[in-house]
């Protein structure tokens, strides 16, 4: 199905990041992590002003595995 884009802005792509515009069949990640960030420590764009105050993450995990991720070559 085509698609129409607009305006678009790319900073930086990781080494295992995909980019994709227009139709795909199959997208999908071949790692996982976990990252830990306080309060307005993902914002992103050109003139950020954040205020946050006193912030606090909790950065603990009961589970023993979050995010399974499996690759399978030759599809």
């Amino acid at each position: 199905m085509p698609s129409l884009i607009g305006a678009i802005k790319i900073n930086s792509v990781g080494g295992s990041s995909v980019v994709n515009f227009g139709d795909s069949f199959k997208n999908a990640p071949a790692s996982s992590a976990k990252t830990n960030a306080g309060a307005g420590a993902f914002n992103t764009g050109d003139f950020i002003q954040t205020n946050t105050g006193l912030s606090s993450t909790n950065t603990g995990d009961p589970d023993l595995s979050d995010q399974n991720t499996t690759e399978i070559s030759g599809v």
